[in-house]
């Protein structure tokens, strides 16, 4: 018999350590292949949009050609290199340039199907938000179409600020405190259900979780799942959480109940509750303290503002929608507010000359 052999039959131990070692190795390896690859060829379709460009850009040359220049490319490069040099490509390759100085390129992290998805959004802050997001969460090209189409930017922005709308674009969604985890509304559209429903509250959480990679993906980065129907007993009395999650980041338990009515006063007393339990019993040492979510089908802002007069800070009441905002209603509300902020600005300054 081989001694080779001899010696992995009597130590299998380092050996499968080795095959691991290996394994790990080769895996990594093919990674930064890959991730070489796409940055090539993101390069590549940079230069030749530049090409292209400048090609236009010469007048007489483009007068020749007119307005069939992509339609003649296509079809002489696809017979030099195959479907990659689709009219539609080709054209996306010329935006590419247009759209991304030299100096503004996106990150080589992002493929290029990823910036033929990115190229799509014409407005500035919200492709710039899509770019940097999709980097930071490393969302796959169905994540960052889905999130496209909810409407994320949109729906973080409307709640903030000037200043803060347009750090959202240039940095993406940094996450530093509870507000930056939580939605005003929340998507899901991935559940399938068609309105009017009559689901209960049971019927709900079953169907979050039955798709809970993509509850995670509309919950945002840092969400890990805990718990369903967290039990608790206060004065020998039974109390249950919906749904128990762990942020990461904010390092502190997230507790989630579900509403499919609108939201009452006594549910957002027993939230209050819930996370001062947590804070007491379940809460180690290095936690913070617990952020509560009431998420409801329709809720009273003014309710809400009085029912939670001089109450924790980090419990919130959100909305779910079971279908895709109107993303051009959005748009058109976050303008308006980013308008009436420039006037004010605008008149504070001069009153103060």
């Amino acid at each position: 018999m081989d001694k080779t052999i001899e010696k992995t039959n009597a130590n299998p131990k380092p050996y499968r350590e080795l095959v691991q070692q290996i394994s790990t190795e080769f895996e990594q390896g093919q990674r930064r292949a890959m991730a070489a690859v796409h940055s090539c060829l993101v390069d590549t379709y940079w230069k030749i949009g530049q090409h292209i460009v400048e090609f236009e850009q010469q007048g007489k040359e483009k007068a020749v050609y007119g307005s069939a220049l992509l339609e003649n490319l296509s079809r002489d490069l696809k017979l030099l290199h195959g479907k990659g040099f689709s009219r539609s490509n080709i054209q996306r390759m010329r935006q590419f340039y247009l759209m991304y100085p030299i100096c503004a390129t996106p990150s080589h992290k992002l493929s290029w199907s990823h910036i033929v998805e990115i190229l799509k959004i014409e407005d500035d802050l919200e492709r710039s938000f899509y770019e940097k997001q999709t980097e930071i969460e490393k969302w796959s090209v169905a994540e960052l179409k889905r999130q496209k189409d909810s409407g994320l930017f949109l729906r973080l922005a409307l709640s903030k600020e000037k200043e803060k709308v347009l750090q959202l674009a240039k940095r993406g969604q940094i996450i530093e405190s509870p507000e930056d985890v939580v939605k005003d509304v929340y998507v899901f559209e991935f559940l399938k259900i068609p309105e009017p429903y009559n689901l209960s509250e049971t019927e709900l959480e079953t169907r979050l979780l039955d798709n809970l990679q993509s509850f995670l993906l509309e919950l945002g980065k840092g969400f890990t799942f805990v718990a369903r129907q967290f039990r608790m007993t206060l004065n020998n009395a039974p109390y249950r959480v919906d749904l128990v999650f762990y942020h990461r980041i904010l390092r502190c338990f997230v507790l989630i109940d579900l509403k499919i009515r609108e939201v009452k006063h006594n549910d957002i007393g027993q939230m209050n509750m819930y996370m001062g339990y947590f804070a007491n019993e379940e809460n180690v040492e290095g936690d913070n303290p617990p952020v509560g979510i009431i998420l409801s089908k329709e809720k009273d802002e003014l309710l809400v503002e009085y029912a939670t007069y001089g109450m924790n800070s980090q419990l919130f009441v959100s909305k779910y929608q079971l279908y895709l905002p109107d993303r051009e209603e959005l748009k058109r509300l976050i303008y308006s507010q980013l308008e009436m902020e420039k006037e004010y600005e605008s008149i504070n300054k001069n009153n103060s000359k």
